[in-house]
């Protein structure tokens, strides 16, 4: 990265000291015949798609703020891996990122940790949605220039005598590696907004296709449907069957009066 050059790790294993300190994906521990075979590798992990939605009872998604418990009327913004999404994305294979990485259609990520852990997380994204996370979070640089270093960062040679007792294909549970589990698999991000962004005073009726779509996540409704508010320029479902002129904030201010 000092020299500006992007790197892409792939690694099959989630405990894998290489995830998180650089963009980076996961895959399955494939026999090497499948892989001469041409066998397509699935990302298990390290490719996410952004999900921006109303906090609502009718959102398929709980409250991150309330943990589930009720919903707070804001806006979310979270990163997710392909099963997870609403609706359901298609899985991202290893050789279609190595080809959209290079066209630019996927780019790196690094999203900065908002809670406890480790400083922040590496990840690969389309392109288009890494454009409205920026809009969003006013985020400017996709990768920092230097990632902080971890107490777990350091990566040695122990010199350990062969571990001969693995307990391998026996009965229960049971862990052999003590290394921490990396690859969570968790919603990164946690961004909430009060409120979807208000169009700028010097081009009040202009509003940018990423600005278009990421109101259109949020609203649950077609990108055509979008438009300012009559009265604060706020973005809202301003076209379409049962669209309003001004936004709810706006209209409760006007129902009520002098």
């Amino acid at each position: 990265m000092e020299n500006r050059i992007t790197p892409l790790w792939v690694t099959k294993d989630k405990t894998a000291a290489l995830i998180d300190r650089a963009p980076w994906a996961r895959v399955d521990d494939m026999p090497w015949r499948e892989i001469a075979g041409g066998k397509e590798m699935v990302i298990r992990g390290g490719y996410r798609y952004l999900q921006v939605w109303k906090c609502v009872p009718s959102s398929p998604r709980h409250c991150p703020r309330t943990e589930g418990a009720g919903h707070c009327e804001q806006i979310h913004a979270e990163w997710f891996l392909p099963a997870l999404c609403h609706p359901e994305k298609n899985p991202v294979h290893i050789e279609d990122l190595v080809l959209s990485s290079a066209t630019g259609e996927s780019v790196p990520v690094y999203v900065p940790n908002r809670g406890r852990g480790r400083a922040g997380r590496h990840m690969w994204v389309p392109a288009a949605d890494c454009r409205i996370w920026r809009e969003l979070t006013a985020q400017t640089a996709s990768l920092p220039e230097a990632p902080p270093p971890e107490e777990d960062d350091v990566t040695t040679f122990a010199e350990q005598e062969i571990y001969r007792t693995c307990r391998a294909g026996e009965e229960g549970r049971h862990a052999c590696d003590a290394r921490p589990v990396r690859d969570l698999g968790q919603p990164t991000g946690g961004f909430t907004l009060d409120r979807l962004p208000t169009k700028r005073a010097d081009r009040p009726m202009v509003i940018t296709p990423v600005e278009r779509a990421a109101a259109a996540a949020a609203l649950g409704c077609p990108p055509w449907e979008v438009g300012p508010c009559s009265q604060c320029s706020q973005l809202m479902r301003r076209y379409g069957r049962d669209a309003a002129m001004t936004c709810d904030l706006c209209r409760i201010a006007l129902n009520q009066g002098p």
